[in-house]
Order: C-alpha cells, then sequence, then structure tokens
C-alpha cells in the first residue's frame, strides 16, 4: 500500500476512534523498510496531532529516534509535542539536543525559545528568537514574537534597576483606603464597617455569577486584610481535626470561577462546621481568576481557623505574567492591584499537617533525602521562589511510578517515585501525601500504594480536556479519604487564556 494511502486510512480512522493506536501498529509492522518505517512515523505523527493525541505522537517519535537517534527533525517535532502536553523541560532538552545535530534547523531555534518563554526564562528566549529573525528577515511572526520577548526583558531589567536593596516599599504604604471614594451609582456589595460577613460574600458571589465587578475599594481592603492575616501564619500550617470533625480538601481551580460555585453548591458553602483547604493554583489560565481568588481571600477572612489556602506555582510572578493572572488584574482593575496581589502571595502558607499524619501541598517531595517538617516550618516564604531547593520543590514536583528520582518534566524541581515517598513518610511519622499541580481525567488520582494522592478541581481544564474535577473529604475519626467527583458547568463566552500574554495568545510554537 503507498505510503499516501496509508495516511488518508489511517486519518479517517483516527478521526472516527482515537484509540487506533493498533491500527496504526500494524501497518507500521508491515512496512517492514526503515525508510519506510521512518516516513510512516511522521505522518502517524502528524495525523496525532490532526486529533490532537499529543501522547501518542511522543510515542511514535520516541520509537523513531529509537532506529534514528540523528534525527534533528524528530527531536524537534518530539519536542513540539512535549509543548502541547506543557512538558516543558523535556521539550527544552529535545529542542536543545535538536540544535546539537543540526544548528541551523530553524524551527529548533522556535522551540527552544518557546520553551524557555514557558519556563520564564526571557533572556534565553530572546536569544532564540534573535536568531530566527536574522535568519529570516521577513517572516512576521518570528518578529512578533521577538519583539513581545524583547518587550518582557526590559521590563524586568526596569523592574530590577528601580528595585532598591532594602526591602521594597508595600503598596499598602501608597494607598489611601480612607478616602477611597464609593461611587452613588455603585450598586454592588460592600463591606460591612470594613469588614467581610457572609452577606457580603453571597451578595459578592452573585455580583460575580452576573459578571459585575466588586469596587475597586472593597477588593483593596480584602487584598490589604488579608495579607496582614497570611503574614502571621506559619510557612507549615498544623490542625487537629475531632473524630467528629471532618475537611473538603480542593485541588486547582485555575481561574474557573463557575466551577468553584458549583463545589459550594454541591458540598456546601464553607464555614465553621464545613472548613476547606484550597490547594494553591487559584489563579491563571481560566478568565475568572480574579472572582476566583477574591472569592477564597473573603472566606479567609471570614473564617480564618476554617478555611486554608496553601500556595501553588501559578500564585508567582512569572507565571502570573504569561498565563493570564497579572493582564486580567490591569484590564479589570490595575497594575498596582496587581502588584499587591503579588506581594500576598508570597505569604501564602507552603504546607498543610492535618492531624500530625498527612501533610498537604501543592506540587510535591523533595529532590533530596532528609527533609523534615521542621525544615517546612523554617522555610522563609516572603518571596518569589527560588529554582531550586525545598519551597521550589513543595510548589513543583511531580510523582513518577518509578523508584528514584529524575529531571522534571516541567523543567523545574525533580520526579519522585515511591520508594521516596516511603522514606520520607518513614521518617516524618506520616502515612499518605495530598497533592495537586496535575490534571487528571477522574479528577484524582491514587498512585505510591495509596500513599501519594492527587486532586485536581477544574473540571474540563481550559475548556478542552474533558477531565473530571474532585475533592476529597478526610474525617477525623480514620483519615481515610472519600473523593466526590463533579462535571464542568457553564460559563459565559470568555474564552480560557483571554488575558494571557500576547505570545501565548498567538500561538508560540
Amino acid at each position: 500500500m503507498p505510503i499516501t494511502d496509508c495516511y488518508i486510512n489511517l486519518k479517517s480512522a483516527l478521526i472516527n476512534d482515537r484509540s487506533t493506536g493498533a491500527c496504526s501498529l500494524i501497518v507500521y509492522c508491515s512496512l517492514n523498510k526503515p525508510v519506510k518505517l521512518f516516513g510512516f512515523l511522521r505522518i502517524i505523527f502528524e495525523v496525532s496531532f490532526f486529533v490532537e493525541d499529543y501522547e501518542n505522537a511522543i510515542k511514535y517519535y520516541t520509537e523513531a529516534l529509537e532506529l534514528n537517534p540523528s534525527s534533528a527533525i524528530y527531536f524537534s517535532n518530539r519536542s513540539l509535542a512535549y509543548l502541547r502536553t506543557e512538558c516543558y523541560g523535556y521539550a527544552l532538552a529535545d529542542a536543545t539536543k535538536c540544535l546539537e545535530i543540526d544548528q541551523n534547523y530553524i524551527k529548533g531555534y522556535y522551540r527552544r525559545a518557546t520553551s524557555n518563554m514557558a519556563l520564564g526564562k526571557f533572556k534565553a528566549a530572546l536569544k532564540d528568537y534573535e536568531t530566527v529573525v536574522r535568519v529570516r528577515p521577513n517572516d512576521k511572526d518570528a518578529k512578533m514574537k521577538y519583539q513581545e520577548c524583547n518587550k518582557i526583558v526590559k521590563q524586568k531589567a526596569f523592574e530590577r534597576a528601580i528595585a532598591s536593596d532594602e526591602m521594597k516599599r508595600s503598596v499598602v504604604d501608597s494607598l489611601d483606603i480612607e478616602n477611597m471614594m464609593i461611587e452613588d451609582q455603585y450598586t454592588g456589595p460592600k463591606l460591612e464597617e470594613g469588614k467581610v460577613t457572609m452577606r457580603f460574600m453571597k451578595e459578592m458571589m452573585e455580583c460575580f455569577k452576573d459578571q459585575k465587578k466588586l469596587h475597586r475599594k472593597c477588593a483593596y481592603q480584602i487584598l490589604i486584610q488579608v495579607k496582614e492575616l497570611l503574614s502571621k501564619l506559619p510557612s507549615l500550617i498544623e490542625i487537629t481535626l475531632k473524630e467528629t470533625e471532618k475537611i473538603t480538601i480542593c485541588g486547582d481551580t485555575h481561574g474557573q470561577f463557575y466551577d468553584l460555585i458549583n463545589i459550594f453548591e454541591l458540598n456546601g458553602l464553607p464555614s465553621e462546621t464545613n472548613p476547606y483547604l484550597f490547594n494553591g493554583d487559584f489563579v491563571d489560565r481560566g478568565s475568572f481568576s480574579l472572582e476566583v481568588i477574591l472569592t477564597l481571600f473573603g472566606f479567609k477572612l471570614l473564617l480564618p481557623d476554617s478555611f486554608y489556602l496553601l500556595r501553588g506555582n501559578h500564585e508567582t510572578d512569572n507565571m502570573n505574567q504569561m498565563y493570564g493572572f497579572e493582564g486580567e488584574v490591569k484590564a479589570k482593575y490595575t497594575a498596582q492591584m496587581f502588584t499587591l496581589f503579588s506581594e500576598v502571595f508570597q505569604w501564602l502558607p507552603l504546607a498543610q499537617c492535618i492531624n500530625g499524619k498527612v501533610l498537604v501541598m501543592h506540587g510535591g517531595l523533595f529532590s533530596e533525602d532528609g527533609v523534615t517538617l521542621d525544615d517546612l516550618r523554617k522555610i522563609d516564604r516572603n518571596r518569589q521562589p527560588p529554582d531550586s531547593g525545598p519551597m521550589c520543590d513543595l510548589l513543583w514536583s511531580d510523582p513518577q511510578p518509578q523508584n528514584g528520582r529524575c529531571v522534571s518534566k516541567r523543567g523545574v524541581s525533580c520526579q519522585f517515585g515511591p520508594d521516596v515517598t516511603e522514606r520520607f513518610l518513614d521518617q516524618n511519622n506520616l502515612d499518605y501525601i495530598v497533592r495537586s499541580h496535575e490534571v487528571k481525567a477522574e479528577g484524582y488520582e491514587v498512585t505510591h500504594s495509596g500513599k501519594c494522592i492527587t486532586v485536581f478541581s477544574a473540571p474540563n481544564y481550559c475548556d478542552q480536556m474533558c477531565n473530571k474535577g474532585a475533592y476529597i473529604h478526610l474525617s477525623g475519626s480514620d483519615l481515610k479519604p472519600q473523593f466526590h467527583q463533579f462535571t464542568a458547568v457553564p460559563h459565559p463566552n470568555v474564552k480560557p487564556m483571554a488575558y494571557a500574554n500576547s505570545l501565548m495568545q498567538m500561538g508560540m510554537m
């Protein structure tokens, strides 16, 4: 059968059934000649991309590279598949390998620049975009990406230049809240004598559901008060549930406000008898991040001892700049307010221990053995996360099925195996960990022999993943996790990433 006929037939099959990997492998084996094999694997890759089956694209190009490890094209194309699955560390490694093989392969520079942009390494990205523009001076797309990246690099340089060696002055010091007027025509919710109440919270959520804005004075009041509250908390929160008490643990919400409201409708509003723990990544990607974070901060003020928030890797400046939250705050309020959000995020606790037996963090465990709970208590968290160390790992690491550790697919922190989990739990007298940070088809996943649990609470993530969301109930009587799944609810016609950096919107790949 000619290669073109194989392509047409396989394309038709994959469109009708994304799971026809067996079909492709049968034809793959029947070709039986290396030159045809390479050509056919490339066709499979292209078809896999056509139906957005990036995992299979990675698989097929990995097989091709085993047969031809000196193909710059294969490394470049697998890099693209890794980019689409947000494995930015792997994408960067493949793009770099591509250029080691062929320094003139221009797509390799595109891929490497994209990977570095996604990782917040803007100077490295700019260098590769410069190369592309020099080689292709008439490429309008390359010029736009170069200009946008250059703008970010200059902005970062300006921020460093104006920052003094002393502690930066807080935005709070420049605000005059008392004299900030609420206009007569504003009919939305207001704090009652400067305080958050349950009535205010209900009115604010209704206001947000109707796509209306909270008055900037009220938003600033919430931010100032929650910053003061969070700054008094330790980096490791430790709570004890009585036998009759339970807590609900939620994972990433990522700006999906209407799904957050659905959680409260399914599971009840937060209260002293219905406590919640939200495990980071409240913002970015979803285009209702402000509504999510103001709701969560409001409940934290209302219920400081029954509503808990932990920091995720997206409560950081680099992520907010790329994935939408900074743009959203500037669009709906001001750049000054985003700066205050940044200050508040730095005070979010990093982990929470329940009954001395269950440890909750956004990312996962550590790049080195020997980390103790006391080490977590001592972390100075009021900063942007470093590139390595326990604070970085708590926000960024991921579990893996095999023992040991390996380089992270994300390009930050590490991946840790069941033996790493076992040693950490034994050393710290813990039963298991709960983390988030990864989308899961069922909304949760139990790995490492039940000792590592992932929970993710943004269903149909980015309006395209078709995953369920989930939350966990933990009872003080036995600490056995009970999983509750839910599906996405409709939201107004505002697409995810609507406020993201323009490089993301124009398609960095």
